[in-house]
């Protein structure tokens, strides 16, 4: 996805959106005006090329090192270079990475800018936590709760991808076999049937009609499978027609369910380690908006920033979106009376993530099943056609000799 760069009142920052006017769409939903937006994904893809790329497993390891060396006592300088002494004898991205990062605080610039400025996996959530731990004094501090939110944001969507993924192999396997049972090997079986010119079962004629109809169009059946490929890419570029597919997946049952109480708590812990960190509220709901991956769920939090902005509370609108759980609206309210709203957000996230994990096991375990009993049926069906068949043939011919 392109990126783009912005600058707000001498402020630099960059937005990944799929054109300029996604971009600018987004900025705006955040309330931030930019007086410039320029695409520099092109730039930054060839010095990609030669950097290698960095994964977010690494990018997590490589701030909870740099912020336990500043807990145990090292300056900033000294401990980017035991960090890049470290990784001295594998060369690689991260070494590039870091003596790219020596050289801009080097030459006077914050940590936060120097990571901007090497671009990917620096995404703008880490550059402003690290921007917000270098204005407080906190940075060591910081940087540990930004390696905590990147380790646990990479272990739900493990979780996540991992529950989706073996029921969708499951499935897939499961066509094939059906798809080749019924277009190979129920023709042959059924071939002699048809010679002696005898009166099909309905359903050997189902599955009959279904083997003839992929052996004569099966290159229409590949093209429109192509197609609806590229249209499904096309849909999900277009910010409108994605933010309709996002949505109705948060509606769609067992799916739904889980999806939501994933971004919910991605959301709450994103949320709370910006307040922690020293951002303003308002800021890091934008901020937090800005990191929601499902785009009606992200015009939600967007509309709660907005409300927030013109005077209200934050529980009044979290609760209107109809996306977060009562408990959470309830311990967000508390967390703004008391004044304790970091760290009950810590609270109430730990709570989330761990119903999170429990969803997504029940899902895998209640899908895997169902597949495997519809998997069953259609096999059992079309056993059924061709047992059918031979029983019509042996009535036909005048029963057993």
């Amino acid at each position: 996805m392109p990126t783009f760069s912005y600058n707000t009142g001498g402020t630099t920052a960059t937005i990944e959106a799929s054109d300029r006017s996604a971009a600018l769409r987004s900025l705006v939903q955040r309330g931030v005006a930019p007086a410039s937006l320029t695409e520099v994904s092109s730039r930054r893809a060839a010095g990609g090329s030669r950097r290698g790329k960095i994964s977010l497993a690494d990018l997590a390891g490589f701030i909870r090192e740099l912020g336990t060396a500043l807990q145990a006592g090292l300056p900033l300088m000294a401990a980017l270079r035991t960090l890049a002494k470290a990784r001295q004898r594998k060369g690689g991205a991260q070494l590039r990475m870091l003596e790219h990062l020596i050289e801009k605080v080097e030459h006077g610039s914050p940590l936060a800018e120097a990571c901007r400025s090497w671009g990917r996996p620096f995404d703008e959530l880490t550059c402003n936590l690290i921007k917000a731990g270098e204005s407080s004094g906190k940075l060591a501090e910081v940087l540990e709760q930004n390696a905590e939110l990147l380790d646990k944001s990479l272990a739900m969507r493990r979780a996540i991808i991992g529950a989706t993924v073996y029921p969708a192999f499951l499935g897939l396997l499961i066509l094939i076999a059906v798809t080749v049972t019924a277009t190979v090997i129920v023709p042959a079986v059924l071939k002699p049937l048809q010679e002696s010119n005898i009166t099909l079962p309905w359903p050997t004629r189902v599955v009959k009609g279904f083997a003839d109809f992929v052996g004569a169009y099966w290159w229409a059946i590949g093209l429109a499978i192509v197609g609806l490929v590229i249209q499904w890419g096309r849909m999900r570029a277009n910010p409108r027609t994605r933010e309709m597919i996002d949505g109705i997946a948060l509606k769609t049952p067992l799916l739904g369910p889980m999806l939501t109480e994933a971004l919910v708590a991605r959301f709450a812990r994103t949320f709370g380690t910006l307040i922690n960190a020293g951002l303003p509220v308002l800021g890091a709901l934008r901020l937090s908006a800005g990191t929601v991956s499902n785009l009606a769920m992200r015009r939600a939090v967007g509309s709660v920033a907005e409300e927030v902005a013109g005077g209200k509370t934050i529980a009044e609108p979290l609760e209107k979106t109809g996306f977060f759980p009562p408990l959470l609206v309830q311990i967000v309210a508390l967390g703004e009376r008391s004044g304790r709203l970091p760290q009950l957000l810590r609270q109430a996230t730990t709570a989330l993530e761990e119903r999170t994990a429990v969803r997504v096991q029940l899902f895998a375990r209640a899908i895997e099943p169902a597949l495997i009993v519809i998997g069953a049926l259609i096999v059992g069906f079309v056993v059924a056609a061709i047992l059918l068949a031979m029983l019509e043939m042996q009535n036909a011919i005048g029963g057993p000799t």
